[in-house]
């Protein structure tokens, strides 16, 4: 009878040693499955990572943790394509989660959009458009607060994976950004830390930049100080005025925080302190 195989992504880190590739691939073996990719780092001849693309009835998760264990690191292993269930924190600016539920539809990325939050009650048509939980949650002039409260009793009630703030514009306290550490994705603007504050196009614009771009991270308590996980740049002129700035701004930021998503859910990032290892995309 035919068995239908399952393909799964391992990732791993541990400290280097000899051996590592050999031991792990031998599991595999045994349990009968095909390796279908696998690309590993040796980081400064100390840390090593991994991620095995392998197809198979079913592998022994026990005995890979078991080897995690005995190398001194640590391993995840989980199905490919596995949807996950994301929320999306927007502001005014709803382009860039415009193209993450875009790209959702399409099957580009491999989730399902649960819960829309947002602090400007005019993306509630950009929610209901697309069959997503809405809620509007006004922020006050603090950092933390009721609002912050809020936010989290309702992602921990959708059960959410990840979160993505997608030009969501409110700072977040250190206790919020703590509880969904590793699984909260930002997008900002690639002229921080040199224009910050408000209107940060116009502040380039006024300084004549050649290149703008944009940079997608994890977020922590360091404002926009997380370990990056994409980046792009596109080059402008004296010619470009405000709007054509912001236009082609907005355009990466869309992009980039795509691009960061997508290799989020396709299980391609292992974080190493302050830095990101990031893998290429195998299909």
């Amino acid at each position: 009878m035919f068995v239908p195989m399952q393909k799964y992504i391992l990732l791993m880190a541990c400290p280097d040693q000899p051996g590592i590739v050999a031991r792990v691939t031998a599991v595999f073996y045994e349990a009968g499955a095909n390796i279908l990719a696998l690309e590993q780092h040796v980081e400064e001849q100390k840390l090593f990572f991994m991620r095995i693309e392998a197809e198979a009835e079913n592998l022994p998760m026990e005995k890979l943790e078991a080897l995690a264990r005995q190398l001194g690191g640590e391993i995840t292993l989980r199905p490919k394509g596995e949807r996950r269930r994301v929320a999306i924190l927007v502001s005014q600016d709803g382009a860039c989660a415009r193209e993450l539920l875009a790209k959702q539809l399409t099957g580009e990325l491999a989730m399902e959009t649960v819960l829309i939050i947002s602090n400007n009650s005019d993306q509630r048509e950009l929610a209901e458009a697309n069959g997503v939980q809405f809620e509007y949650v006004p922020t006050e002039r603090v950092i933390g607060g009721a609002h912050e409260d809020r936010m989290r009793q309702l992602l921990d009630a959708a059960k959410v994976d990840l979160v993505v703030l997608a030009r969501y514009m409110k700072i977040l306290s250190p206790e919020f950004v703590e509880h969904f550490a590793g699984r909260m994705i930002n997008i900002h603007h690639g002229f921080l830390p040199a224009f910050k504050g408000a209107q940060p196009y116009r502040q380039a614009w006024e300084r004549g930049v050649k290149i703008i771009g944009a940079t997608a991270h994890f977020v922590t308590a360091g404002l926009d100080e997380g370990p990056i996980i994409a980046q792009d740049v596109t080059r402008v002129t004296h010619q470009h005025s405000v709007a054509a700035m912001v236009a082609t701004g907005r355009d990466i930021e869309r992009r980039v925080l795509a691009e960061a998503v997508k290799a989020y859910l396709d299980d391609r990032i292992l974080q190493t302190g302050v830095r990101t290892i990031v893998f290429r995309q195998t299909d």
